[in-house]
């Protein structure tokens, strides 16, 4: 199954480890994403915090920019697919 792009890493929180993601379409709790840069693999991981303007929410749809919390640094400008 070919990858689905649903959003980029506009900025990362190293402190509390959570990735800002700008996102191209929907994403919600349970599913497994991973973060590419340049075509390669970096990280991959179940969404189990989501995050809009501080409030926890179960889903979000294409054109929100939400609080990913994530296991690893990650970059911005990497790519998160399902």
């Amino acid at each position: 199954m070919a990858d689905k792009k649903v959003g980029k890493v506009t900025h990362y929180y190293d402190k509390i480890g959570v990735a800002i993601v700008e996102l191209a379409g929907p994403l919600k709790l349970g599913d497994s994403v991973t973060f590419k840069k340049g075509g390669e693999e970096i990280h991959s991981q179940k969404v189990e915090s989501m995050q809009i303007e501080k409030e926890s929410v179960d889903k979000a749809k294409k054109g929100d920019v939400i609080g990913l919390k994530v296991d690893k640094p990650i970059k911005e400008g990497t790519e998160v697919v399902i």
